[in-house]
Order: structure tokens, then C-alpha cells, then sequence
């Protein structure tokens, strides 16, 4: 007889421990799957997304009060392996010698003491992260908050065998059987982990959840008092679409029903690639800044429920490092679908200062330039040129992919990119100190080598290469 995978699926999450939120979440996306419901999302189904309010528009608000009921989640269980390190990416140096999750505890504190409120700080860790950051949160013992945990540890889900949709088997190395369910999992791991509760027990209403390679997704209490004043269950910050943009999540509306619903490149038909680039259609981008309603999340789920979040199928092999391995199914959702299930959901237009993520050491290049700036509480604010907006670095992969390249060829400091405009970095290029590179520069290396003498300007008016 058949084993049913719905069944097979649900007992290994619960062996491994996993939380019955968890569970009942994973179980449920499969369900879908098997019943054949449609995973992609044409753009026959989908209007533009309405006009939205703008955060420049909202008014004042007593700070204090809006800001007393709130607390912090950071999604903290990514590894920076994109770039070559085996350890948390908010533990990665990000300015002036402090790192991502320093920064982002400095913020918290400087918040707290501004606005005398509890406001905390909880992370979304791994297996892989929590150990190191949370001793490096020890480093800050005035952050704790009594009471609440420091964090809670994200989901783990079975790869499916995808030929029997069957939990996959890899005796090899068991490790790789299990995959990350992706961002979405925050709702359930909140849920199982027991946070809710005790977030509501201490008298905490909404949270704000950002990601912790995003410096600019500081607490603003303009947004708190306007969730609490409009009774928004759930509100995502998105930025106004760039060219950019064209391969990040976009912001519909359901023709169906009139429900927001966020699409991703995964959930876009083929058919439909060169509309769901067109970012002048679909006006509004996910910035994966999110502030929820925690009573609204506790109904999602009362008496074994959950959220119907639009399931995301990736194809794969058990071992991602051998293409002759098993064929799987890994089933994920992405943070900002759960926009589809919260009736009253809104938008707020924010500005892209508040979306600098650090993706790559591209990224971690303006980031670390004079192109930002330390200012106030902390707050990581833009420093370049008025009117140029954040100038677009383009750095060789094979030379700068990984952190220990970057820095070796950036020994002498980073350029500084206020003036900046675009930076394309072609060959194996090494920086000495003080260069400054100005408006639009494109650097070639040739015969494979070039090192910019300390002190040089890159203007691209004067046609400097």
C-alpha cells in the first residue's frame, strides 16, 4: 500500500520537533500541491495595485504612545555563504567597524531611551545562527527584555521526494533531507515558538519584522500610530518599482476578490515573464518590512488553523552540490504573501532610504562608502549627491564575489561613491587609498590586473577609465 504523503510529511516534521503550527502550515501546503491548485499567478488574474498612502504624508504622532504596545522581530537565519563566510551575515561588518546586528541593537537602545519604551528586540535565528548571535547579543545586557525570549528558531521542512512527493531520504548526509521553508515561516514559527502569547501577555499588540541585512527598516512611530489609529491587521512597506526592481516581488490586486497578493518571479507563468517586469504596471515592490496586528495572527491560527499563504515550488536535487542526486521538491512562502490573508491589509509607499538590503558584496560596497553615513540614534541615512539617488556599483564576480576578494582588493578603504553615479568594475581591480570615483565610471582591467593608486579620481565626465 502507498504511504500517503500528507501523513508521511506530518510525522517526520513532528519526530524532528518541529511545533504543530509548523506542521499544520507545511501539511497544508502540500494538501495544496497534491490537489493540483494552481501555484502561478497570470497576470489575466492581477490589476495594478491602487494608489497608496506615502509615509511623508502621515502625521505626527505622540511617540510614546504609539510605540508602547510594539516590538522588533529581525529575521536573523541566513549565513552569509552567497559571499563565501559560514556564519550569521549580521555578524558581517557593515560600518565604521560595527556589524549588522550591532547596529541594529545600538538602534533599539538609542529608540528606547528617546521615546522611554520597552520596545523589544527579538530575533528569528536558525540552527546555524543562534549560538553566535545570541552571544553576541550578550555582549548587551541592557537589551533583554523581561519576560520575552531574545528569540525563537525558525522552521525546518522535509524536501519531497518528487516522484513520490514522499519526505526524501539521504542517508549520506542526512542534514540535506530538510530545507528552510523560506521568510513565510515567521508566522508559524511565532506561533509554535510560543512568542505570541507572550508577547500578548506583556501587554505587546503589533510587531514590526524586517530583515537584518536591511539597515534602513528602523522603527518610524509614524507607522505604528497609523496602524493602531486605522486598525490595519497587516501593513507592508513598499517602494515605488525601478528598472531595478523588475526581478523582485511585486504588489497586485486580485480581480477575484479585490485582495492585495504579492507575486514573486517563482509564481509568474512563463508566458507572463515580460509583464511581470514591467514595473511601471506594477507600480509597488515588497521591501520585506512588515508590521502585523498580533490579534489578527492569533485568529489565523485559533483551534488548528493557519494561514493560507500562496505556496512557492522550487525544484532541486537532495544534494544541491550533485545534479545526479535525487530529484525534490522544496515548498516555501515568502514573507509578504501573507498580505492575501488578512482582509483590510494596506500598503504604505516609503521612501528607498528605508530599503538598503545587502545582498551582495555590490551591496555591502555602497553600504560601507561615504554614499551613508551614521547619523542620530544610530540611523543609517544617505549621504550622496542630492537628486543622484544611491549610486549603482556592478563589481566582477569572479574577483569580488566573495567577502575575502572584496576586502583584499579594498585594503585601502572603500572609494567614496557620494558622488557616484554608477560604478561598473570589470577584471581583477584592487582600490588603494582615498579614490573617489564621480558620476558614471566604467573600469576595465587590462591584461586581467589594474590597482588604482591611492588618491586617484574617477571622474566619468573626463572619460576616466
Amino acid at each position: 500500500m502507498r504511504a500517503d504523503p500528507l501523513n508521511a510529511a506530518a510525522e517526520r516534521m513532528r519526530e524532528s520537533g518541529q511545533s504543530e503550527a509548523a506542521t499544520q502550515q507545511f501539511v497544508y501546503a502540500l494538501e495544496r500541491v497534491l490537489s493540483g491548485t494552481q501555484t502561478l499567478i497570470p497576470s489575466s488574474e492581477l490589476e495594478p495595485a491602487p494608489d497608496v498612502p506615502a509615509l511623508s504624508t502621515l502625521p505626527e504622532t505622540d511617540a510614546a504612545a504609539a510605540l508602547e504596545q510594539l516590538a522588533v522581530i529581525k529575521l536573523n537565519g541566513g549565513l552569509a555563504t552567497s559571499m563565501g563566510l559560514q556564519q550569521p551575515k549580521s555578524l558581517l561588518e557593515a560600518r565604521e567597524g560595527s556589524s549588522f546586528l550591532e547596529i541594529i541593537v545600538e538602534q533599539t537602545i538609542a529608540l528606547r531611551r528617546r521615546h522611554g519604551v520597552r520596545l523589544p528586540l527579538i530575533l528569528m535565528n536558525s540552527q546555524a545562527t543562534r549560538e553566535p548571535t545570541l552571544d553576541a547579543m550578550s555582549r548587551f545586557p541592557e537589551l533583554a527584555s523581561p519576560g520575552l525570549p531574545a528569540d525563537f528558531l525558525q522552521s525546518m521542512v522535509p524536501k519531497l521526494d518528487a516522484e513520490t512527493m514522499l519526505p526524501a531520504r539521504w542517508p549520506a548526509a542526512p542534514e540535506l533531507e530538510w530545507c528552510p521553508p523560506g521568510h513565510g515561516d515567521v508566522y508559524a514559527s511565532m506561533i509554535g515558538s510560543g512568542l505570541v502569547d507572550a508577547l500578548r501577555e506583556q501587554g505587546f499588540r503589533y510587531v514590526m519584522i524586517s530583515n537584518s541585512d536591511n539597515l534602513g527598516a528602523i522603527v518610524d512611530p509614524r507607522i505604528a500610530g497609523h496602524i493602531a489609529r486605522e486598525r490595519i491587521p497587516f501593513l507592508m512597506e513598499v517602494v515605488r518599482g525601478t528598472a531595478a526592481d523588475r526581478k523582485g516581488g511585486h504588489i497586485a490586486r486580485r480581480l477575484s476578490d479585490g485582495q492585495l497578493v504579492l507575486r514573486e518571479t517563482a509564481q509568474t507563468p512563463p508566458e507572463d515573464q515580460d509583464s511581470f517586469r514591467d514595473y511601471r504596471r506594477w507600480r509597488f515592490y515588497n521591501t520585506n518590512s512588515l508590521w502585523l496586528d498580533l490579534e489578527a495572527l492569533a485568529e489565523r491560527f485559533a483551534a488548528g488553523g493557519r494561514l493560507e499563504l500562496p505556496v512557492i515550488l522550487n525544484r532541486k536535487t537532495v544534494d544541491p552540490r550533485d545534479s545526479t542526486s535525487t530529484p525534490v521538491l522544496q515548498l516555501e512562502h515568502a514573507m509578504g504573501a501573507a498580505i492575501s490573508g488578512f482582509p483590510g491589509a494596506s500598503l504604505l509607499e516609503v521612501e528607498r532610504t528605508r530599503f538598503v538590503p545587502v545582498k551582495t558584496t555590490d551591496d555591502l560596497l555602497v553600504l560601507r562608502s561615504d554614499a551613508y553615513r551614521i547619523g542620530d540614534d544610530w540611523r543609517v541615512e544617505p549621504a550622496f549627491a542630492s537628486g543622484n539617488g544611491q549610486p549603482l556599483v556592478v563589481l566582477d564576480r569572479e574577483f569580488f564575489g566573495l567577502i575575502d576578494q572584496f576586502e583584499a582588493r579594498m585594503s585601502g578603504g572603500p572609494p567614496s561613491l557620494r558622488e557616484a553615479l554608477r560604478l561598473v568594475v570589470s577584471g581583477d581591480v584592487s582600490f588603494g587609498a582615498g579614490v573617489v570615483v564621480r558620476g558614471e565610471v566604467e573600469i576595465d582591467a587590462p591584461d586581467g590586473r589594474l590597482h588604482i593608486a591611492d588618491g586617484t579620481l574617477l571622474d566619468g565626465a573626463d572619460g576616466r577609465r
